[in-house]
C-alpha cells in the first residue's frame, strides 16, 4: 500500500472480483451503447434524408447539399465535447452519481425528439433534427468522463484496465446494434413498400413511407437508455469521490461496506490529514499541477485528439469508401430503402468482423500487456494499414480486389479498438487526482470529438474527387489522398504516446501521487515519464 492509503481505498484496490464489479460494467456499458448508438446511426440514415427532402425532380435521387450533411453528421459531436467539458467538471464539484442521472434523462429525450422533427419544409425539419442531436450529443458527452470515472473508482487495481474497457466496448455492440436493427427496419419496409429504382421509371420513387424508417432508427436510441435509469440512479456514489473531494469518512466507509460485505473502518482523522495537505489541494490552472500532470493532460488530448481524426472520420463516411470501391451500388440504381439495407449491411459487417472484436481483445488483454503498449502498438497498426490502403488505391478500385479492400480497411477498425481507441478512454480515469480526475477526463474526451468535428468535415470534403465532385461540394484530393493524411495522422498519435504513463497495476492514488507520505516521495511527471517504457516492457 503506497504511502498511508485510507483503508476503504485500500479495501477496493484489493477486492476480488464481485457481482458489484459486473453489475456496473452493465449500467455504466449500456449508457455506452446508447451513446455509440445515436452518434453513428445518423450515418446509416443521412442518404435516405436526402432522397425524401431533397428531390429536385430528375430521374437522379436527391442527396443532401454539403452544408446540411456537414450539420447533420457533425452537430450532435459540437454537442458532445460541450456535454464533456461541462459535465465533467460538474462531475467534480457535484459528484459522479447526482451528475450520471442528467445525462441519461437527456438522451432519452433528445432521442426520443430528434425523431419528432415534423415539418413540411426541408429546413425546418433538418434545423430542429440539428438541434435536438445538439442536445443529444450534449448528453452524450456527460456520459464519457463519468462512465469512465465510475469504472475506475469502483474496479480494483489489478482488473482496473479490462472493467473500464468493457464499459468502453459496449460502444462497439452499440455500432453492431444500430446497424442489425436499421437493416431489420429497412428490410421490414423495403418488403412492404418497395418500388424500383428511379431510373427504371425516369421519376423518384421514394415512397412516403421511407419517412418513418430515419424516423424510428433515431428514436429506438432512448430504450436502451431508459432501461439504465433506475438503476443507475441505485449506485451509491464512489468511495474516492465521497472520501478525498467530498471528505465524508463515514458516508464513504458505509457505502462500500454494503458494496463489498466487510466491515471498514471510516477514518475520518486521517481523510482530514490527507485532504489538507498542500499537495492534495492544487488546482487545474496551478503550476503544481503543470508540474505534476501538465504533460499527462497533453498526452491524453493529442493523442485522443488524432486517434478522433481517423477514427470517426472511417466510421461516418464508411459508407462512401464501400461506393467508391463499388461495394454499394451506385444510388440511381437502388431505391432508397435498398440503399439504407445495403449500408446497414456494410457496417454491420464491419462491426461485426473487427470493431466489436477490437474491443474485446483490449477487455482480455490489456491488464496483462498494459495501456502504454497497446495504444503504441494500434496507432502503428493503423498508421501501416492507412498506407497499405493509400498508395496502391487504384489497385483496390478493381473488382477483382475490392474484397481485399475490405479486409484491411476493417482491420484498421480492429486495431483501433484493440488499441488507442480503448486506451485513450482508459487511461485519463486513471492518473489524475479524485477532485480533478472527471474534469481531466472531459478535457481529454473534449479533444477527442474535437478531432471527430475535424475528420467529419475534413474527409467530408477532402474525399471529395478533384475532378468530379458530388453536387454541392468544391473539388477535393480524393479517397487515396485522404487515405495518406489519416496514415499520417496515426504516425502522430503514436510519437504522442511516448507522454502517456502506464498505470497498469497501480492504485489510482499512486498515479496521483494522493496519499503519499511528502512531497519527495510523491511520483514525478518526470519520474514517471522516464519509466513507462521500462514498465511496458517489464508487464509484457
Amino acid at each position: 500500500m503506497a504511502g498511508d492509503q485510507l483503508q476503504v481505498l485500500h479495501a477496493l484496490d484489493l477486492a476480488k472480483t464481485q457481482w458489484y464489479h459486473f453489475t456496473a460494467i452493465v449500467i455504466a456499458g449500456m449508457g455506452f451503447f446508447t451513446d455509440a448508438y445515436d452518434l453513428f446511426c445518423i450515418s446509416l440514415v443521412t442518404k435516405l434524408l436526402g432522397r425524401i427532402y431533397y428531390y429536385k425532380g430528375k430521374n437522379t435521387p436527391g442527396v443532401l447539399p454539403a452544408n446540411v450533411a456537414a450539420a447533420v453528421n457533425s452537430v450532435a459531436f459540437v454537442g458532445t465535447l460541450s456535454g464533456q467539458l461541462f459535465f465533467g467538471w460538474l462531475g467534480d464539484k457535484m459528484g459522479r452519481k447526482k451528475v450520471y442521472g442528467m445525462t441519461l434523462m437527456i438522451m432519452v429525450i433528445c432521442s426520443i425528439a430528434s425523431g419528432l422533427s415534423f415539418s413540411t419544409d426541408p429546413t425546418s425539419i433538418m434545423t430542429t433534427l440539428c438541434f435536438f442531436r445538439f442536445w443529444l450529443g450534449f448528453g452524450i458527452g456527460g456520459d464519457y468522463p463519468l462512465s469512465a470515472t465510475i469504472m475506475s473508482e469502483y474496479a480494483n487495481k489489478k482488473t482496473r484496465g479490462a472493467f473500464i474497457a468493457a464499459v468502453f466496448a459496449m460502444q462497439g455492440f452499440g455500432i453492431l446494434g444500430g446497424g442489425i436493427f436499421a437493416l431489420i427496419v429497412a428490410s421490414s419496409f423495403k418488403a412492404a413498400f418497395d418500388v424500383p429504382p428511379a431510373y427504371e421509371l425516369l421519376k423518384d420513387t421514394t415512397p412516403h413511407q421511407a419517412d418513418y424508417i430515419w424516423r424510428i432508427i433515431l428514436m429506438f436510441g432512448a430504450i436502451p437508455a431508459a432501461l439504465t435509469y433506475y438503476w443507475r440512479m441505485k449506485m451509491p456514489e464512489t468511495a474516492r469521490y465521497t472520501a478525498l473531494v467530498a471528505k465524508n469518512a463515514e458516508k464513504a466507509a458505509k457505502d462500500m461496506a454494503q458494496v463489498l460485505q466487510v466491515d471498514i473502518e471510516a477514518e475520518q482523522g486521517k481523510v482530514n490529514e490527507l485532504t489538507e495537505k498542500e499537495k492534495n489541494s492544487f488546482g487545474l490552472f496551478s503550476k503544481e499541477f503543470l508540474r505534476r500532470h501538465g504533460l499527462h493532460l497533453l498526452g491524453t488530448s493529442t493523442t485522443w485528439f488524432l486517434l478522433d481524426i481517423a477514427f470517426y472520420s472511417q466510421n461516418l463516411f464508411q459508407k462512401d469508401v464501400f461506393a467508391a470501391i463499388q461495394w454499394i451500388p451506385k444510388a440511381y440504381t437502388m431505391s432508397a430503402m435498398e440503399e439504407v439495407v445495403k449500408i446497414a449491411r456494410a457496417q454491420t459487417l464491419i462491426a461485426l468482423c473487427s470493431t466489436v472484436p477490437g474491443y474485446w481483445f483490449t477487455v482480455a488483454l490489456i491488464d496483462k500487456m498494459g495501456r502504454f503498449k497497446i495504444q503504441l502498438m494500434g496507432f502503428t497498426m493503423m498508421t501501416i494499414f492507412m498506407f497499405a490502403l493509400a498508395i496502391p488505391y487504384n489497385h483496390w478500385k478493381n473488382d477483382d480486389n475490392k474484397y481485399g479492400f475490405v479486409v484491411l480497411y476493417s482491420l484498421t477498425f480492429f486495431f483501433a479498438n484493440f488499441g488507442p481507441n480503448s486506451t485513450t478512454f482508459i487511461v485519463p480515469a486513471e492518473i489524475f487526482p479524485a477532485r480533478l480526475r472527471s474534469t481531466c477526463h472531459g478535457i481529454s474526451a473534449a479533444s477527442g470529438k474535437l478531432g471527430a468535428i475535424v475528420g467529419a468535415f475534413g474527409f467530408l470534403y477532402l474525399s471529395q474527387s478533384p475532378s468530379n465532385p458530388e453536387e454541392g461540394y468544391g473539388k477535393g484530393i480524393g479517397v487515396k489522398h485522404t487515405l495518406t493524411i489519416l496514415a499520417v495522422v496515426n504516425l502522430l498519435g503514436a510519437l504522442f504516446t511516448l507522454l502517456v504513463p502506464e498505470a497498469k497495476g497501480k492504485s489510482l492514488e499512486e498515479m496521483s501521487g494522493e496519499n503519499e507520505d511528502n512531497d519527495d516521495d510523491a511520483v514525478t511527471l518526470e519520474d514517471r515519464s522516464k519509466v513507462t517504457a521500462d514498465e511496458s516492457k517489464s508487464t509484457a
